[in-house]
């Protein structure tokens, strides 16, 4: 690994080392884990160090064999079973990374493994677990419904419950990592971020550093609506959430540990919480420098990193983040990629109303100027006024206020809806309806056609199509989504006079785009048609 920046805290060694009256010290470094866990490289993030300016090193825990740190404190708590209890196996709740790594512990030990998972756990899951010799039961439709079922049990055939992250020995294991952490930087680093959900992760891995280096701080991330550690540090004492978000399922825990509890308060500097969207550039961010997907609880470190640096306004500093999981589901790919922009702050959402006259769409996108556009939704609903939904490419909050300013300012009054989830999840699907049978007749613009177009994705390709549109053409549906691919796909609905249809086949001609005539299209007859 690369010599590392000079961290100053490292220059002057700790007097002594921090008291460890749990003796966790000794119980990490005694932990037994690469019997199944790799020592996860510590990798440099060269785009996200030159971003945040920083040094930023990635703790690659999606690397192992089940693509999660969970195998380490499982496996430690499974080794140091007595002849007796492995031969009568063992017994975990999960629906997910703490199961594979039970799972593969027992594969390893030789031992049967029950895994009690909610009925909700997605079948790709229960394969994982499976596929490694575990005896799969689905029970209840929460977390909480297994882990009551499984301790039932745990009790009635004498099985071992591994918990996933309260138990010192469990604890233990995951603090592996900080002793790696410590023994791959040049210098110990100036913060170390840490996912939090039931607490184990940043419990071991605090309690190993803190001991050896108290300088060096500890920073756990929860999301906003999963904050139990954050809201139990806050008040001293143990918090129960009424819900947990479930986006983050890998960290969506109502109630923290009792040991874990314990370490956070003794050793943890602060808290940081994130939003959904703040997760999903996160992976972003993680799958440009490595080229792996995390999943959305193990980016959570790099997203409360972020977040941290700017809050903290920490500058040239060694900062660890634990990418801790990288078991996504493959069907969350598209929201991820959606609501990524939003994140970083480089999309604004915003909703727009321009006068119901020829030209004023036009008028509109040249007030965008060479902005790249991430979706455009339209349709004529009134013969005076229309509504236009529209993703657009910022620099930032303040770009995005400019901008507001600016469309107020030219006649087009705007409202953002970066943060209104309902508009982020449902209604940017929804936008659209029939064509009044009074707006064709108010206009005298004659039948409405419906187009569908493709071009080549490029800078100022969009804008080049609505500027060959003429004036005089009054259109009723525009719909531009960016796919993230090379060709860009426009729904065009048109109002063309009949004495002008000639020159309507003219425009179409010389364009120079593929295009389809969906005028007669089953689905837009139903959903889109004309209400006259």
């Amino acid at each position: 690994m690369s010599q590392q920046p000079r961290n100053p805290s490292a220059d002057v060694a700790p007097a002594e080392v921090a008291p460890d009256p749990d003796g966790y010290l000794q119980r990490i470094l005694r932990a037994r884990v690469y019997d199944v866990a790799i020592e996860s490289p510590l990798d440099p993030a060269p785009n996200l160090s030159s971003r945040l300016g920083n040094q930023v090193l990635l703790k690659r825990e999606d690397l192992q064999p089940v693509f999660s740190f969970k195998l380490r404190g499982a496996y430690n708590k499974m080794v140091g079973l007595s002849p007796a209890e492995l031969e009568r196996g063992v017994i975990a709740a999960s629906a997910g990374n703490h199961a594979q790594g039970v799972a593969l512990g027992a594969q390893r030990l030789g031992c049967r493994a029950v895994i009690v998972m909610p009925v909700t756990t997605p079948e790709m899951k229960v394969r994982a677990v499976a596929a490694r010799g575990a005896e799969v039961v689905l029970h209840g439709d929460t977390y909480d419904d297994a882990y009551g079922h499984a301790l039932q049990l745990a009790a009635e055939a004498g099985l071992s419950f591994i918990h996933p992250f309260d138990d010192p020995d469990v604890i233990a294991g995951q603090g592996t990592i900080g002793l790696e952490i410590l023994r791959q930087c040049s210098h110990p680093p100036d913060v170390i971020y840490v996912a939090v959900g039931g607490g184990g992760l940043i419990a071991g891995i605090a309690a190993y550093v803190k001991t050896l280096w108290p300088g060096v701080q500890i920073v756990g991330v929860e999301p906003r609506d999963a904050d139990a550690m954050a809201r139990s540090l806050a008040c001293g004492e143990r918090v129960r959430l009424e819900q947990v978000g479930l986006f983050a399922d890998g960290v969506a825990v109502r109630q923290v540990g009792r040991h874990t509890f314990a370490l956070a308060q003794r050793h943890v500097d602060r808290m940081v919480t994130v939003s959904s969207d703040e997760i999903c550039a996160a992976i972003k961010d993680v799958f440009e420098d490595t080229r792996s997907i995390l999943e959305p609880a193990g980016a959570l470190a790099v997203a409360g990193m972020k977040v941290d640096v700017e809050g903290q306004g920490l500058q040239d500093r060694t900062l660890v983040a634990v990418a801790c999981g990288a078991n996504m589901n493959f069907d969350r790919l598209r929201f991820v990629a959606e609501r990524a922009e939003l994140g970083e702050e480089r999309e604004a959402m915003l909703a727009v109303e321009i006068p119901e006259q020829p030209g004023s769409l036009r008028r509109f996108c040249q007030m965008l100027g060479d902005r790249s556009l991430t979706e455009f939704s339209y349709r004529l609903a009134d013969p005076r006024r229309a509504h236009i939904f529209v993703g657009v490419q910022i620099q930032g909050h303040a770009d995005t206020r400019a901008l507001l300013a600016s469309l107020e300012a030219s006649g087009f009054p705007c409202l953002d809806l970066s943060c209104n989830e309902l508009a982020k999840l449902h209604l940017r699907h929804m936008v659209g309806g029939r064509l009044p049978a009074s707006a064709g007749k108010a206009l005298d613009q004659g039948e409405e056609l419906l187009y569908r177009f493709e071009f080549p994705e490029k800078p100022g390709a969009l804008m080049a199509f609505v500027n060959a549109l003429q004036a005089s053409w009054n259109i009723s549906i525009f719909h531009y989504r960016n796919h993230g691919a090379d060709v860009g796909r426009i729904v065009v609905g048109v109002q063309v006079p009949p004495g002008e249809r000639g020159t309507w086949q003219e425009f179409l001609d010389g364009l120079g785009y593929s295009h389809w005539d969906e005028s007669t299209n089953p689905a837009y007859r139903l959903f889109l048609g004309s209400n006259g």
